[in-house]
């Protein structure tokens, strides 16, 4: 039987290329479309139509703009280019297997994965062990599985932490609609290990503790894939875990995500829980747990209109940031430092109406950026955007509703889109202007 060749493969000469194989091992798919298009001449278009991607994006990406994060989409151009997958740190791609000897041995390799899970499961882990280049995972160590009865040594936490601590880079770039189950798993494998294993009690607060910080991943992964409901349960199941293991810190920080998701519903829900996710941490707290509490109690208070309780919060997380206090900082809250405070001081400004206190703000520091981190930067953007129309700056804030989009495009997360489509209907009462009218045709696109 011959197997299906698209018109879209690339030459064997091509793929062996050094420029090539870079860019495959380092997903800068702009790159790889456009050697294909000058090399191997084929075109943008039939690029689009075999990777199911709109030709626009295909263009965009090979001028250096954006980049494809996503595992499906990923795997989607490894089929249409016939990329074999172990450049990409796939499993061997189906065509690759047709491909075989009909002798070849279909017995596992040595670096093939088998477990419970499931293959769409194992494919996934496979691409995030393989983001190892990009700084995503690096060297994890393996998750001890417990039978009934088996004895947990007390080094077992902290080997699960340092394993959640790397895991968490993930979400530096990807989506929770990538990660989440992945996030999920490890939560359920630590349960398990609580649920079969045994240890002393010392040990057995260890693991809570890190079941509590494994499930605010969870269910923060969940937040952003927009299934809400799973993200409340597994906050709430987080705190109570820290509170298990008497970590005050994780159980504050459990109540400060329920806070901002409860906020948009029950401004006043969302403010006493972040209040008491303050009171819960403490003053002795390690200061990005302190900046990053009060940050989100900075929001509860902007959603609800308080200018002065917001200016407040933000001033005791700035100087939580700058004092110090010699507690050691928790890896989950490391991402807290100056430029999140100046994104979250630029939100809060826009959600009060103060354009003029929130557009210097996020200007600057969305200057500093990078596009890596896509679904963060188009959601702060979206901010920029808010505030621009907010100060009656339609064109400038159609430009950065287009970079918004553009950013967006591919990210495995509902919140961009979310936060962009009430700018965009914005917009629309201005679409006689040409930068408007062209933004709003891409935002169909």
């Amino acid at each position: 039987m011959t197997v299906y060749q698209p018109p879209t493969a690339l030459p064997g000469d091509l793929l062996d290329q050094e420029k090539m194989r870079a860019a495959i091992a380092a997903h800068d798919f702009g790159v790889v479309f456009s050697l294909a298009r000058d090399v191997a001449k084929i075109s943008y278009s039939k690029i689009a139509a075999e990777c199911d991607i709109k030709p626009e994006r295909v263009g965009t990406l090979a001028r250096g703009r954006g980049s494809i994060t996503s595992f499906d989409k990923i795997a989607k151009i490894a089929d249409a280019l016939r990329i074999p997958g172990h450049l990409l740190g796939l499993a061997p791609r189906e065509w690759e297997m047709a491909n075989l000897p009909c002798h070849a041995s279909t017995a596992p390799t040595g670096n093939a994965i088998v477990n419970r899970e499931g293959t769409d499961t194992v494919l996934r882990r496979e691409f995030f062990k393989a983001s190892a280049g990009a700084g995503l995972v690096v060297g994890l160590p393996d998750l001890t599985q417990a039978n009934s009865g088996r004895r947990v040594g007390s080094q077992v936490p902290e080997q699960l932490r340092q394993r959640t601590a790397r895991l968490r880079r993930l979400d530096e770039v990807l989506g929770g609609g990538d990660t989440f189950r992945v996030y999920l798993g490890e939560y359920q494998a630590t349960k398990a290990l609580l649920r079969e294993g045994s240890y002393t009690e010392e040990t057995r607060r260890a693991l809570l503790s890190v079941l509590s910080e494994q499930a605010q991943q969870a269910g923060w992964a969940a937040f952003d894939a927009g299934k809400h409901a799973d993200a409340r349960s597994l906050y709430e199941d987080s705190r109570h875990a820290a509170v298990e293991s008497r970590d005050a810190a994780l159980a504050g920080n459990a109540l400060a995500f329920l806070a901002y998701q409860r906020v948009d519903a029950d401004h006043t829900a969302g403010i006493e829980t972040a209040i008491q996710a303050c009171r819960i941490a403490g003053p002795d707290a390690a200061p990005g747990v302190r900046a990053l509490l009060h940050e989100r109690l900075a929001w509860t208070y902007a959603i609800s209109g308080n200018a002065s309780e917001t200016e407040r919060a933000l001033n005791v997380a700035e100087t939580a940031l700058n004092e110090g206090n010699g507690n050691p900082q928790p890896d989950w809250a490391a991402w807290v430092d100056r430029n999140e405070l100046q994104v979250m001081t630029g939100r809060c400004w826009t959600e009060l109406r103060r354009p003029l206190r929130a557009v210097p703000v996020l200007e600057d520091v969305l200057a500093q950026y990078d596009d890596t981190h896509a679904r963060d930067k188009s959601l702060y953007l979206s901010w920029l955007a808010d505030s621009y129309l907010a100060a009656g700056e339609v064109e400038q804030a159609a430009a950065v509703t287009g970079r918004a989009l553009e950013l967006s495009a591919g990210v495995a997360s509902v919140r961009p889109r979310a936060r962009l489509a009430p700018i965009l209907r914005q917009l629309s009462g201005h679409h006689e202007v040409p930068a408007v009218a062209e933004v709003l045709e891409r935002a169909k696109l």
